[in-house]
């Protein structure tokens, strides 16, 4: 359950790595940190690596998770680019990803950095 947020080389989006499980109270808390660096250098771009980390809630916890609990954080903007690095054989962020574009948020898994990247940056 360790995390670490950075800003990226050519200083243009935030990077959260993950490592372990994720649920979505320890998500919610890592989101807010990396908004608020985002904002803070004035970044709307993020790259979520979690290529070394696993989504353990239930369907129905994404689905609030998307749709219910991250309007409650004001520190949570919505209004981001969001590209999630996964590692090609861990299937357990598809649901997320469905859930949260279809509440309407820009987020995007790719299994290569250098896609994911290239996303971010376009």
């Amino acid at each position: 359950m360790s995390y670490k947020i950075f800003l990226s080389e050519d200083e243009k989006y935030i990077i959260t790595k993950h490592w372990g499980e994720i649920t979505s109270d320890i998500l919610l808390i890592r989101i807010q940190e990396a908004h608020a660096l985002g904002d803070k250098l004035g970044i709307t771009k993020h790259l979520m690596d979690v290529t070394e980390a696993k989504n353990v809630e239930s369907v129905a916890d994404t689905y609030n998770f998307a749709n219910l609990d991250v309007r409650k954080y004001p520190g949570i903007k919505l209004n981001v680019r969001v590209a999630v690095l996964i590692d090609p054989d861990d299937h357990t962020h598809d649901f997320a990803e469905t859930a949260t574009r279809n509440a309407g948020q820009d987020v995007t898994i790719f299994t290569d950095r250098a896609l994911a990247v290239k996303h971010l940056l376009e």
